[in-house]
């Protein structure tokens, strides 16, 4: 170890005899895994596969499918294809897939979305090798682990410039392959090592209508993958690649909390992971939460609506203050039309945020009247707390206000099962998916002896087979 690399984890009074990575990964080494656990993991991929399966039929759904050109085969599914992929093609085509709809799980305080990064990655290295469900979950279990642990540690002068879902998800990718491969310490140090070495995903991405969003997430799969894969065939990399004096806490963040990445946690951190019941930004659903509860409460309408005030936390603004969306995603990220949508339609749909939709002047009439502003007791709350604060204003001068610490689909605020399977059937109904197939995904034991493909023939079955 060099001087410098002691130097820092002096100043940071942490144990200087091993690396951030390696203590972490014998800490997780040493946790239990339970039934329970293995079972949460397993309601994490079927919600990525519900997302992922309606993601294909997208603008970055249609361009992926390039790749079905290009490939000659192997043994990964791809979803919604009949073709197989090689293990590489797989983890980049369903790696693009589960962001797409903005539906995907997201955990709070480290600002990551896990499940389209570490999910399709671990899914095609277990199907390469063929490996046993319990496997395939142990490592989505430790992909999300790692991936949320640096999420929060990195702090949140990254999050200002980069996408910490490719940036995190890199290293839980590798993490969760590493389980798979059957890596050795050593090895999995490389692995997290060389997928760190590369990662990134700078936001800019975020001032154009693109589709880089799904590059990231796509190519932070094929990078946490592929270093796992080239790890098990002894390319050795950076041991030291968060804490080291040209690693990613130095050279990406103004303040990054290295010791917070060892911090003891009573549980799994999967545990503590959001799961989205709308087809929006996680950062404008605390505002359509307190609106519907407001609406539940009081049924005004939206001709009644003289004016709403939003108190959010600010990267709540900076990302979803938008008041004339142009295109489907910008709709997702606005909290005024996602909240005049909600008080024209009702409960949040797909269709909501098509053109048809945010086209509609009654609905831009209604955008002008919403307000979006930065509320410090919000702020202060964020990121362990997603909140919002409304007041509804009606043309005859009353008042409605409240305020959400929490959020629908929070741990504090949980959907119930059969409110995951509802956006689980609802999704895969939408792409095409037979109703007895959606039910024995939904149904599927996640306890069972047999290998990966169990799940992954059932996930991929074509319609009318």
């Amino acid at each position: 170890m060099s001087g410098q690399i002691e130097e820092y984890r002096n100043k940071r009074k942490l144990p200087i005899n091993l690396s951030l990575t390696k203590q972490l990964l014998i800490d997780i080494d040493q946790k239990s895994v339970t039934a329970q656990d293995l079972t949460r993991a397993g309601a994490h991929v079927l919600d990525w596969v519900a997302c992922a399966s309606l993601g294909v039929d997208s603008a970055a759904g249609s361009s992926y499918q390039a790749l079905l050109t290009l490939d000659a085969g192997g043994v990964c599914s791809a979803i919604g294809q009949s073709k197989p992929l090689s293990m590489q093609n797989a983890a980049l085509y369903n790696g693009a897939l589960g962001n797409v709809l903005e539906m995907d799980d997201i955990h709070r305080s480290s600002i990551v979305h896990p499940g389209p990064v570490v999910i399709p990655a671990a899914l095609a290295a277990a199907q390469q090798v063929g490996c046993s469900l319990e496997v395939f979950l142990h490592g989505v279990i430790r992909g999300y682990e790692l991936t949320i642990r640096l999420g929060e540690a990195i702090g949140r002068s990254h999050y200002a410039y980069f996408h910490n879902t490719a940036t995190c998800g890199a290293l839980g990718a590798a993490a969760a392959v590493s389980t798979i491969f059957d890596l050795t310490l050593q090895q999995t140090l490389w692995a997290i090592g060389n997928a760190g070495s590369t990662t990134g995903g700078l936001w800019q991405m975020r001032n154009e209508q693109v589709l880089t969003k799904q590059w990231h997430n796509a190519e932070a799969c094929r990078s946490g993958l592929m270093a796992g894969f080239m790890a098990k065939h002894n390319l050795n990399g950076p041991e030291y690649i968060l804490e080291g004096p040209q690693g990613i806490f130095t050279a990406l963040s103004s303040d990054a909390t290295p010791e917070s990445f060892l911090r003891k946690h009573p549980q799994w951190r999967i545990y503590d992971c959001s799961f989205k019941p709308w087809p929006a930004c996680r950062h404008a659903h605390p505002a359509m939460d307190v609106l519907q509860s407001l609406l539940s409460e009081f049924g005004f309408s939206a001709d009644e609506v003289s004016r709403i005030e939003v108190g959010v936390y600010q990267d709540a603004q900076v990302f979803c203050d938008r008041a004339d969306p142009q295109t489907t995603l910008e709709a997702k990220f606005s909290i005024q039309h996602d909240l005049a949508a909600m008080l024209l339609w009702g409960t949040p749909a797909l269709e909501h945020y098509l053109p048809e939709a945010y086209t509609q002047a009654q609905c831009g009439a209604l955008r002008k009247l919403i307000q979006v502003n930065v509320s410090e007791d919000v702020e202060r709350r964020y990121p362990a707390h997603f909140g919002a604060r409304c007041t509804v204003t009606l043309k005859n001068g009353t008042r409605y206000e409240r305020e959400h610490i929490d959020t629908l689909g929070d741990p504090e605020n949980p959907l119930t099962q059969a409110q995951r399977h509802a956006k689980v059937h609802m999704l895969l109904v939408q792409s095409g998916m037979p109703e007895q197939q959606i039910q024995q995904l939904c149904d599927f034991d996640w306890l069972q002896s047999g290998d990966i493909s169990t799940f992954s023939t059932l996930m991929c079955a074509q319609q009318g087979e």
